[in-house]
């Protein structure tokens, strides 16, 4: 079974029920960040209890258990109440549910998640239920199978949280189901590698035995563009995410990188040497129809597109001397720089709703580099990072509720994720040095 083939193909699900989400919310700081909408809600997650006494029905059901709970942690829009809390009695099927002990003071719980587990004609099967405690009203119940192996069955409880997030975390699908490219040298040399969004299941996309670069997903998580010196010029490539096949990308000669895919998912940028000084590029994926955006003395590099729009480019450039971040039409008209209070200001990386750039700015030259947040309408920022170490390339979730990024914080540069606040960060990789988060789209149910 293949990660990257559809859910449909991992797992089969059932309808039961599911009324309509609820309202998304933005959190206080220097700079409005969307993470949730009003109080948070107070949800229990019970373990879902067991039909059979199978070790392997164990073994799945306790790894389900643990992964759908730490699913919904990270979403960054619930309050999980303490398992300690709960009743000793949990139930399995509605008419097991004790809607006054969920209530009671010390629980307090809104909504409930519970069900059962079971073996049936070697499928791993759940019941899953999502309830408000309060108006006893089901909210989800579906039926999954899927495979008994480890990914399969994380699949599944990816699948359910992200459909909790989406009916009660403010409408917006959760991204338990995503996953991020990244370069990595655990193996001896720079490869390209992918995961999914919690660190799970590191594996080397590239066998290049040479320097590969810049990851960046397609729109449709087809495939991802990056540079490689594996032929000995650093060339722009294709790697297909499903079949590992190799696509050249016809622009040859200098130095071609830091690739990203027009939001229309026909045209890409980059920045090309060809002329000797970088510039920012546009063609379309074969690298036909070329047009050349930036014409300044200085390296332009880094370019990536508003999400929202798909009118506008932000980019690196240093024209003005160290490197800032720049925006312009997607024809190159209408530069402006976006951060005038000097330092170095690298990495740009556009939220999906359009609203904020996330950024690497090192403000004095003796100092680090943090990850910032810009809103680009008013210009207000703020620091999202502040611990000592080296914190770079800064990369969104599509649920514009996340952030990626690589930080040596604890010795070697290591990939980690946060919520867009600054909040809940974690440590993904621990093998090698790994550098330069790609986060994927959303991929097809």
């Amino acid at each position: 079974m293949t990660k990257f083939l559809a859910p449909a193909c991992l797992l089969t699900m059932t309808f039961l029920s599911g009324p309509s989400p609820a309202v998304a919310q933005e959190s206080d700081s220097q700079v409005r960040v969307v993470v949730t909408e009003g109080v948070r809600a107070r949800v229990a997650v019970a373990d879902f209890q067991r039909r059979g006494s199978q070790e392997e029905l164990e073994r799945h059901s306790r790894l389900f258990d643990d992964v759908l709970w730490n699913d919904l942690r990270r979403a960054g829009v619930f309050e999980l109440v303490p398992k300690s809390f709960y009743p000793l009695q949990l139930p399995s099927q509605p008419y097991e549910v004790n809607y006054e002990e969920w209530t009671a003071e010390d629980v307090q719980a809104q909504n409930l998640v519970y069900g059962n587990s079971y073996m049936q004609r070697g499928q791993f099967v759940v019941e899953a239920r999502l309830i408000d405690v309060n108006t006893r009203e089901s909210i989800i119940g579906n039926r999954y199978r899927v495979d008994p192996d480890e990914e399969g069955v994380r699949s599944l409880a990816h699948r359910f949280a992200d459909e909790i997030v989406l009916r009660i975390g403010g409408g917006v699908r959760g991204i338990a189901s995503t996953r991020i490219a990244f370069v990595s040298n655990r193996n001896g040399h720079k490869e390209i590698f992918t995961m999914d969004y919690d660190g799970y299941g590191q594996k080397a996309l590239t066998n290049h035995r040479s320097i590969s670069l810049t990851p960046r997903w397609s729109l449709d998580n087809s495939r991802i563009a990056y540079t490689s010196y594996h032929r000995g010029n650093p060339d722009l490539y294709f790697r297909t995410v499903y079949d590992q096949r190799l696509i050249p990308f016809s622009l040859r000669g200098g130095l071609t990188t830091t690739p990203a895919f027009a939001p229309d998912g026909e045209r890409i940028a980059f920045s090309s040497s060809k002329t000797r000084d970088p510039e920012i590029y546009v063609s379309d994926l074969r690298g036909r129809h070329l047009r050349r955006l930036t014409r300044a003395r200085g390296v332009d590099i880094s370019p990536v597109w508003n999400p929202k729009s798909g009118r506008q480019i932000a980019f690196v450039s240093g024209r003005s001397g160290s490197p800032q971040i720049w925006i312009m039409d997607e024809d190159g008209s209408n530069l402006r720089r976006l951060i005038n209070e000097g330092g170095e200001a690298v990495s740009p990386s556009w939220s999906p709703d359009g609203v904020h750039l996330a950024f690497s700015w090192r403000r004095r030259l003796t100092g680090r580099f943090d990850i910032y947040l810009l809103d680009v309408v008013s210009g207000r920022f703020s620091q999202l990072t502040r611990d000592g170490a080296n914190n770079e390339h800064p990369v969104w979730s599509p649920d514009s509720r996340h952030i990626a990024y690589e930080s040596n914080r604890f010795g070697s540069r290591q990939i980690f994720i946060m919520l867009a606040d600054g909040t809940q960060k974690e440590q993904l990789t621990r093998q090698g040095q790994n550098t330069s988060p790609a986060w994927s789209n959303y991929f097809q149910r």
